[in-house]
């Protein structure tokens, strides 16, 4: 809603049909319905066939299209979280994100488990007000991108950073054990790179480090990344 621009009085008679519709006519409750945002790619013959396809997945488990302008918006928050992130801190919160992508038969166990660990990391360290979500960000035949969002109060806490970073680092450690990557596309670099050697063979650490040696052998570039 806050994405929405504003409307005048048509507009605010039209969003109370469509909410009463919802509420009283489909029985949706608004506290606890989820929405799908959904990008279709490709031809306009495989965006069709594919959007039929999900809408009618959609209208047997008892849901309904909300159109294209919903879509966007929904598309339009994936650029603001990270404003909203920022204005968390004045008010007390620490908030960050992080993905990984899994194959298509461990989605739902590593979704459970990781939001469980983290979680239960916070109760640990008498962490009493949290928001705790995932959602599917990118499909692919063998699996998807997962991308978890993590909040919490930090007031009272003496190093809210080095807190949020050990349970992170411990939601990556259960993220790996469900079969999770590293990483799916936020990368390496120097925060990840702990867990090459689980994710990696030797020989591949070899010769990742062979080639790197090989074209910058006074290691000037990206020091202290991957290896």
């Amino acid at each position: 809603h806050a994405l929405k621009p504003p409307t005048g009085i048509m507009g605010l008679l039209s969003d109370g049909i469509k909410k009463m519709y919802l509420t009283r006519i489909k029985g949706f409750d608004v506290h606890s319905m989820c929405v799908a945002t959904l990008l279709f790619e490709g031809s306009e013959y495989e965006v069709n066939q594919h959007e039929k396809r999900l809408y009618d997945i959609a209208l047997k488990n008892g849901g309904i299209p909300a159109g294209e302008a919903n879509g966007q918006r929904g598309y339009t928050l994936t650029f603001v979280i990270a404003y909203i992130r920022d204005l968390g801190f004045d008010y007390g919160i620490v908030a960050e994100s992080f993905e990984t992508s899994v194959p298509w038969d461990r989605v739902q166990t590593l979704c459970h488990n990781v939001k469980h660990r983290i979680k239960g990391e916070c109760i640990d360290r008498g962490i009493k007000h949290t928001f705790i979500t995932c959602r599917v960000t990118q499909t692919y035949d063998a699996g998807a991108c997962v991308y978890f969002y993590f909040a919490f109060n930090y007031r009272g806490l003496s190093d809210p950073v080095h807190v949020y970073e050990t349970i992170e680092s411990n939601a990556r450690n259960e993220i790996l054990a469900c079969g999770g990557s590293i990483s799916h596309h936020h990368g390496v670099g120097k925060i990840r790179r702990q867990w090459m050697s689980q994710t990696l063979s030797e020989p591949s650490l070899g010769a990742i480090k062979a080639v790197k040696d090989y074209f910058d052998p006074d290691n000037i570039f990206a020091n202290g990344n991957l290896l």
